[in-house]
């Protein structure tokens, strides 16, 4: 070959093998998608392998659910806080009896209840089930070791935080000592300084009673001191133990409580109220909520009822019932209705009623356009509460256009509602129909903003009906809180 040849066809290189791609696997030429390719690929194939995996667990799991296996023994691992009596106290009653007739699918059964079990006594971060052959010497080959590896939480915390609800912002202090004798058992201190209630302070001890973890029981002690001046000239000081379960049942309180006067100029129906009253009461609380969001629901309803029984010792003696209710329910796609009614009832039974007990009503999460506690009897400047109360209202919550995302939504509303006090000399009945036919009525529109847990209203509303004495709020008013009407 003449090597001053520069024909291209002589000196050309050529590749050894030809393009052996498929056009169904899609292969790029480029290096960096080559390589995207490639990770995509291998993923698919996990996750292929992954779903084959489990097909194949679970298909020797449903042939193999009745085969005998025998519980031997169940251990928890690294719980050096928590007692061995404790633990044996929970599992007893989800541990099956060891007979014949135990298999893999009751095995399974017991692995889940006492790994839920353990996680409710919160006691642990972590909880890890294995299955181990059992190390008893004696043992068959069918008997198993429960082993559960455990990381418990720590013993002491300390969280200080500023919270904003229900027209209030204070800042407070919480200590808390978990597992205290190892039993699940829960040590917490509160102290907290507000703009209305003025100073906080709560001690509690908590532990379970039965092994569900369903029954807890509390003892506590508390004091506050409440600033009534935006309403009525005193304030107020409660001090008190409580003792109750947490089974939903019951509670039972013995409180020390005090209604100081705030200023010289203190109306008649508040000096006479002043001074120290002691209550013991029995309560009951039921509350139901499938909402799907506590305070800006667009879906589901939500139900409270309130029962106290107070006059088993002490300067009060009443019977009193309270009811909450919500309904949400979205009309188009960006546009939701909320229903709400709530009304309560202090009757009492041989004692007049006390300011500290009574209700009262008014204000930018309760009556919208109305001022805070606002409604009701008054003595002067003083609200004294009221024993007969009722309130409804519909509110219209809309996305605002385009922007559905936004905290931010518009509302508008219609509020009505009244407070008295209980005429003795008619029935229940008679009250009742006399405080529904004369309500005082509120509408307005404006914005709403959620800052979980809480929301912020922005309003402007005028009081459409207002009885003699009620005080009301034209135009702008900001209300802040946990819970709206």
């Amino acid at each position: 070959m003449d090597p001053g040849d520069s024909s291209d066809s002589l000196w050309s290189i050529r590749p050894p093998l030809q393009n052996s791609s498929n056009p169904k696997d899609q292969e790029p030429v480029e290096l960096q998608k080559l390589r995207k390719w490639q990770q995509e690929r291998m993923a698919k194939k996990l996750h292929s392998d992954y779903e084959h995996a489990i097909m194949r667990l679970s298909d020797v799991l449903t042939d193999n659910m009745h085969s005998p296996l025998h519980i031997a023994s169940v251990r928890i691992l690294n719980a050096k806080q928590t007692r061995a009596s404790f633990l044996e106290w929970l599992i007893n009653p989800l541990r099956p009896a060891i007979t014949a007739h135990q298999d893999v699918e009751t095995t399974l059964h017991a692995i889940q209840n006492i790994s839920e079990i353990l996680r409710r006594s919160d006691n642990f971060e972590a909880v890890v089930p294995s299955l181990e052959r059992s190390r008893d010497e004696l043992s068959h080959p069918q008997d198993v070791d429960l082993v559960f590896k455990t990381i418990e939480k720590g013993k002491y915390a300390l969280k200080t935080s500023t919270t904003a609800g229900q027209g209030e912002v204070d800042a407070s202090v919480n200590a808390f000592v978990r597992n205290v004798f190892g039993g699940a058992e829960t040590l917490s201190l509160h102290m907290a300084y507000g703009s209305t209630t003025k100073k906080t302070f709560q001690g509690s001890f908590s532990a379970p009673i039965t092994p569900d973890l369903n029954t807890w029981a509390d003892l506590s002690a508390y004091g506050v001191l409440k600033d009534h001046s935006l309403f009525a000239s005193c304030s107020e000081v409660r001090r008190g133990v409580k003792a109750s379960i947490r089974a939903y049942i019951q509670s039972r309180m013995g409180c020390l409580e005090s209604n100081d006067n705030g200023s010289d100029r203190v109306c008649t129906s508040i000096r006479e109220s002043a001074g120290q009253t002691t209550k013991s009461s029995i309560s009951y609380t039921f509350l139901k909520d499938t909402r799907d969001h506590p305070t800006l629901g667009t879906r589901g309803y939500s139900t409270k009822l309130y029962h106290e029984l107070a006059g088993l010792g002490g300067d009060a003696s009443f019977y009193k019932v309270e009811t909450e209710n919500h309904l949400s329910r979205t009309l188009i796609p960006g546009l939701s209705v909320s229903l709400s009614a709530c009304s309560g009832l202090l009757w009492s039974l041989s004692r007049p009623s006390l300011f500290p007990d009574r209700f009262q009503i008014g204000g930018p999460t309760s009556l919208r356009s109305f001022k805070i506690n606002g409604l009701g009897p008054k003595d002067g400047p003083d609200s004294l509460g009221g024993e007969l109360y009722w309130l409804a209202g519909v509110s219209a919550i809309s996305d605002i256009p385009k922007k559905p995302d936004w905290p931010i939504k518009i509302h508008a509303y219609l509020n009505a509602g009244r407070l008295d006090v209980v005429d003795r000399s008619s029935s229940v009945a008679e009250n009742v129909r006399r405080t529904i036919t004369k309500p005082s009525i509120s509408a307005g529109v404006g914005l709403l903003y959620m800052f979980d847990p809480v929301r912020v209203e922005l309003n402007f509303g005028l009081p459409l009906v207002a009885s003699q004495g009620d005080r009301m709020r034209k135009g702008i008013q900001v209300g802040f809180g946990l819970e709206f009407l």
